[in-house]
């Protein structure tokens, strides 16, 4: 399953709430390049890859000027123990009620070992300063993935 989102149009609107309680909207990142990764579950093999991964070179991406996001449906609660068990340097949004999976045409059927399931499609968003989605990773590489939302900025000249 892909995303119903295109690159070149706007970003869904959103709100929710961070691995410290706080309200976190889309709106809060006007003005600023935003790293929008949705991932299937907190403290798993390839999710703790990933997110060790932009961690490991967040001060790249961070020079490059983006901020970063994390989304998937896990609570609060388990987004902060991940957050502190792995030093996670950028926001974990909790969306138990897959409200944000939704509108971002992130959440739907997957199939493993012949057994069909709701769940996360891994994918991340590139979003620009004006909201408009740059690019659209469906198949994140989540050892590399920093290294390749750096590559693909740039290839976009923007």
């Amino acid at each position: 399953m892909a995303t119903h989102l295109q690159e070149g149009k706007k970003a869904p609107a959103f709100t929710g709430t961070d691995q410290n309680g706080h309200k976190i909207s889309l709106a809060d990142y006007k003005g600023k390049k935003l790293v929008l990764y949705f991932y299937p579950e907190d403290d798993t093999p390839t999710c703790t890859l990933q997110a060790c991964n932009l961690r490991d070179n967040y001060g790249l991406l961070r020079k490059n000027g983006f901020e970063v996001i994390g989304v998937s449906p896990d609570e609060v609660k388990k987004h902060k123990k991940f957050e502190d068990k792995f030093s996670l340097p950028f926001t974990l949004v909790a969306d138990p009620r897959h409200s944000i999976l939704e509108k971002y045409g992130v959440w739907g059927e997957k199939q493993m070992f012949g057994n069909h399931y709701m769940g996360v499609h891994r994918t991340t968003f590139l979003i620009d300063e004006k909201g408009v989605i740059r690019k659209i990773f469906l198949k994140p590489r989540s050892k590399q993935h920093a290294e390749e939302i750096v590559k693909a900025w740039k290839e976009l000249a923007l």
